[in-house]
């Protein structure tokens, strides 16, 4: 089962008791749904509880049954149907809709009189048109209709609820969408599934922490390449001064820290500087190298 589907498995767990609830929500997923017509209304779903919530939803909502209702297709997709007239002119009533007269959708906001029906009723759209990305993979939650002046009034309705979505179009359905794990997951504190919110969160915290020690592990590699590549320039600087001088023309200091060098190549200067003997810190010995690779003929 996909994530989007565990998503809408939990909001499905909640019950619509209260025909103003059940009425808010059957307006969402229409507005979102396939087809929304005079002629016909039509609701296609991949979500198999989705499918078992529909007909008790819009039997509390109207009081009557769908038209047709199909049994899984390949692909697990199921199709409902409303088609006759008496039907249809009810549930465009419910939503103060004519109709023969509406061109195009737009939201009637005195169905959303309060908290809990607006939420049911971005409840419905994201159920009949949402998705919600695998958390693990990235983070994108959208909601998509062919009406674009619901989108428009949808973006307010979230805006009411504390939400800042972002927009956009994509084969010809408008988009409200967010990228934001914290958006996400208080989208769905919001409409009723908190467990699919802490897996958000958690799937945040889990890429923060493995982005943390990535980027430390990429920093110890570059520091460590740092100091390779200094002890080199360290130890390249010895062979010349040794091959031009011998290594006893080198002042008793110095010396001391060339042997120290030689016999540990890929040591730290903090570690040179505990091994040293008497012990010295690590900026007197960082002088001490910089002076040898002073004094050493140039190549």
């Amino acid at each position: 089962m996909s994530f989007s589907s565990q998503a809408k498995a939990e909001l499905c767990q909640l019950r619509a008791d209260k025909k103003s609830i059940a009425l808010a929500e059957c307006y969402g997923a229409l507005l979102y749904c396939h087809t929304f017509s005079a002629r016909e209304i039509r609701l296609i779903t991949g979500s198999r509880d989705f499918a078992q919530r529909l007909p008790k939803l819009f039997k509390r909502a109207f009081g009557f049954e769908f038209d047709s209702c199909s049994a899984p297709e390949k692909g697990g997709k199921q199709r409902f149907l409303i088609q006759e007239r008496d039907k249809l002119a009810e549930v465009f009533d419910a939503f103060g809709a004519e109709r023969d007269g509406t061109l195009s959708h737009h939201v009637n906001f005195g169905i959303l009189e309060d908290e809990g029906a607006m939420e049911a009723f971005v409840r419905g759209a994201f159920l009949a048109g949402g998705s919600v990305t695998d958390p693990e993979k990235r983070f994108h939650l959208e909601l998509a209709t062919a009406h674009q002046s619901v989108s428009r009034e949808m973006y307010s309705v979230l805006l009411d609820l504390g939400f800042s979505p972002k927009e956009a179009s994509r084969s010809g359905n408008a988009l409200l969408y967010f990228k934001k794990a914290d958006a996400i997951a208080d989208f769905f504190t919001t409409l009723g599934a908190p467990v699919t919110a802490m897996a958000v969160m958690t799937a945040k915290v889990d890429k923060e922490m493995r982005n943390t020690v990535t980027r430390q592990i990429n920093c110890d590699s570059a520091n460590a390449d740092k100091t390779v590549a200094a002890a080199q320039e360290q130890l390249d600087a010895i062979r010349r001064y040794v091959r031009a001088y011998g290594l006893d023309a080198m002042p008793e200091p110095l010396h001391d820290t060339a042997l120290l060098r030689i016999a540990n190549p890929a040591a730290s200067l903090a570690d040179l500087a505990l091994l040293s003997d008497p012990p010295v810190t690590k900026s007197c010995l960082s002088h001490r190298l910089k002076k040898i690779m002073e004094i050493a003929p140039k190549e």
